[in-house]
């Protein structure tokens, strides 16, 4: 496909270029909306990854592309820049977190459900590790009745790596969430509507922290941490595909946005001194997570001077 890049903000254009050109793709050009570098910052960033044009209008990088690729970390944006793309029949990937609030999520849903090619989301969904611990023949693992997975940073913007994590491996259907309390990070409970159930550690730590799982059977106890060095790669390799419209979809949509409504609504439960709440009775006008907020934080920890 021809890639269009949308927002520079975060290290991951840098790193998926190299993987997407791998893969076969080709990066015809980028689109800044200036959240958080300045201007000179793009035009570099294109001279050094060979990228042939910058584009001043989005709607001229539309015309252009195949596929858009929006990594912005305000992702309260995210909609209005997928949207041109979706018009014009074009393929979208979404960085993670995909959105911020039920109405964006409830937006992607039907955009999906008319026909439109988009994924994307935390790249953890993929981890090659939990893949392997799927592939194992269920008579020997066993079917996973209980799961931890954490990661640290902070709630939403690195946290929904891991209710990604816990997604993967206990499959759709999350009737509840419950927020258990905070200690040095946030407790989560996530209860599925079979009886299953997951606990969630996340937020800000003293130090880095990896992604990792604990998963219970009846039959055994695994527990593993992702090499995020793989992460990139098995995200693109899992959603290319089906963005070229060559596959089929990686996820049903239900299971592609459900990690964001779990963390909508373990901020719900929080809020509402630590009550039960359920994802079918998200209200429609929470404000949910401040992308605005979270990126001129990202900007101003990055140009601390300016």
């Amino acid at each position: 496909m021809k890639i269009g890049l949308v927002d520079l903000d975060t290290s991951h254009p840098q790193n998926w270029i190299p993987i997407l050109r791998d893969l076969g793709h080709e990066i015809v050009g980028v689109w800044d909306g200036g959240a958080v570098h300045p201007a000179s910052y793009v035009q570099k960033f294109a001279t050094d990854y060979a990228i042939p044009q910058v584009y001043t209008e989005l709607a001229d990088l539309v015309e252009t592309a195949d596929c858009a690729i929006i990594h912005g970390c305000d992702w309260d944006t995210h909609i209005a820049k997928a949207q041109p793309f979706v018009a014009a029949g074009k393929a979208v990937l979404l960085d993670k977190p995909l959105a911020g609030n039920l109405r964006d999520l409830q937006q992607i849903r039907q955009w999906v459900a008319g026909g439109a090619r988009i994924s994307g989301g935390s790249s953890l969904r993929f981890a090659v590790e939990t893949q392997a611990w799927l592939a194992q023949p269920v008579a020997e693992r066993g079917t996973p009745h209980t799961v931890i997975c954490g990661c640290a940073v902070d709630e939403f913007n690195y946290g929904i790596h891991a209710y990604a994590m816990l997604s993967s491996i206990l499959g759709g259907g999350i009737r509840s969430v419950r927020h258990l309390g905070e200690g040095v990070q946030r407790r989560i409970a996530v209860q599925w509507a079979d009886g299953r159930s997951g606990i969630l550690i996340i937020g800000a730590t003293a130090q880095w922290m990896p992604f990792y799982t604990t998963i219970v059977t009846e039959r055994s106890v695994a527990h593993y941490q992702a090499d995020a060095g793989k992460l990139y790669r098995a995200l693109l390799e899992a959603t290319l595909p089906y963005l070229a419209g060559e596959a089929a979809a990686p996820l049903t949509v239900d299971e592609w946005l459900e990690p964001e409504l779990c963390a909508l609504a373990a901020r719900q439960s929080w809020l509402e001194g630590d009550q039960e709440v359920m994802l079918a009775e998200l209200p429609l006008d929470d404000a949910g997570y401040d992308g605005k907020t979270f990126a001129e934080g990202y900007r101003k920890a990055k140009y601390p001077n300016g």
